[in-house]
């Protein structure tokens, strides 16, 4: 977006000498934040990114000095080829970027047009990645240039982790420490509970299951891992995960136990949140429940995650232990119910300052 400017002898500034530089003029911003992708699946590409995000503290909280030497020198030696290669499967080779850049793109595109629909061309949105680009800081940059006074931040996370949503607001906070003329700004809280957020993830499995022959023997909740020692530290993700899955249970109109909720994702030797979902899913097939689907609340996007690990090693596991039909539910995406859910939440965040 083009930043207006404001020239000496001109509205706020027409009591400033001539000398005076001019100004961007005055908006607000909205900054979406989602957690990131590399830039190609290529060694060196996977590398810079796995770095990154494993480098954070927020992600693997052991110490530097025990990490970082097992990251650097066993880990970031085979990983990239590993996790480039299931990049690989899911590329889109069309735009030459990953999934999660298409969506989230497309997400914000259309919430460009709904807040301007909404409150007119005077709020600039954007978005920006945690690890990999467009990184935070270029785009705070960017923003503040164009003439942002007032910056909303949402994390694109419906549930609050300290490894997600917590670093989002880490990193925003220290683009904040390089600008020598700061917004003012409002992070976003947690939505996971949100009416309308509930009602999208309904919508999706409604409309999932009405394209189906048969009715799966059960729905799995996947939730993104985390160590449950984290749990234990006071995190309140496995809490907000089980709400959101009762609520939506109850939008459904399911009886109690209809959805099973787990967790998969799951990195290093430390116990993390259970039940694990590559190993439900083949119980439940070896318990003779022959058709399940699957949906991932903690995703606003489909990502690798998803896309690979999800309708990959998981379904194998299931199909493997004698599962016959496995249905994955995609993510919100950019569906409109999920935009609507998103302008709600970011209308309350901008009520002062828009309104």
């Amino acid at each position: 977006m083009q930043a207006e400017t404001v020239r000496p002898g001109e509205g706020r500034l027409a009591c400033a000498p001539a000398d005076h530089p001019p100004v961007a003029k005055a908006r607000i911003g909205v900054l979406v934040a989602n957690l990131g992708t590399p830039d190609n699946h290529d060694y060196w590409s996977m590398r810079r990114y796995l770095n990154e995000f494993l480098s954070d503290r927020r992600v693997i909280d052991f110490p530097a000095w025990k990490w970082q030497p097992l990251l650097q020198f066993v880990i970031l030696s085979k990983r990239p080829f590993t996790s480039g290669s299931n990049y690989r499967k899911i590329w889109n080779h069309d735009k030459g970027e990953s999934p999660l850049m298409t969506i989230t793109r497309q997400q914000v595109e259309k919430l460009r047009a709904a807040v301007a629909t909404r409150y007119g061309n005077g709020i600039m949105v954007d978005f920006c990645m945690r690890y990999g680009n467009p990184s935070t800081g270029a785009v705070v940059r960017r923003m503040v240039a164009a003439g942002c006074e007032k910056i909303v931040f949402l994390p694109l996370y419906p549930q609050y982790a300290g490894a997600t949503s917590a670093t989002a607001n880490d990193e925003f906070f220290r683009a904040m420490m390089r600008e020598k003329r700061q917004p003012a700004v409002r992070t976003v809280p947690e939505y996971f509970d949100h009416p309308l957020y509930i009602e999208a993830l309904a919508q999706s499995v409604e409309r999932a299951y009405a394209g189906l022959g048969h009715r799966p023997d059960v729905l799995v909740a996947s939730y993104h891992g985390m160590p449950k020692r984290y749990l234990l530290e006071g995190d309140p993700y496995h809490c907000q995960c089980q709400k959101t899955s009762r609520l939506l249970r109850e939008r459904l109109g399911w009886p109690a136990g209809s959805i099973d909720i787990t967790f998969q994702s799951v990195f290093g030797r430390e116990e993390w949140l259970r039940p694990y979902t590559v190993e439900h899913v083949a119980e439940l097939a070896r318990a003779g429940k022959r058709r399940i689907a699957v949906i991932s609340p903690a995703f606003a996007a489909d990502c690798i995650e998803t896309l690979e690990e999800i309708q990959g090693e998981i379904r194998e596991a299931f199909v493997h232990a004698g599962g016959e039909e496995f249905t994955y539910i995609p993510c919100l995406n950019d569906d409109d119910a999920h935009i609507a859910a998103l302008m709600a939440v970011l209308g309350a965040n901008l009520a002062g300052w828009a309104d």
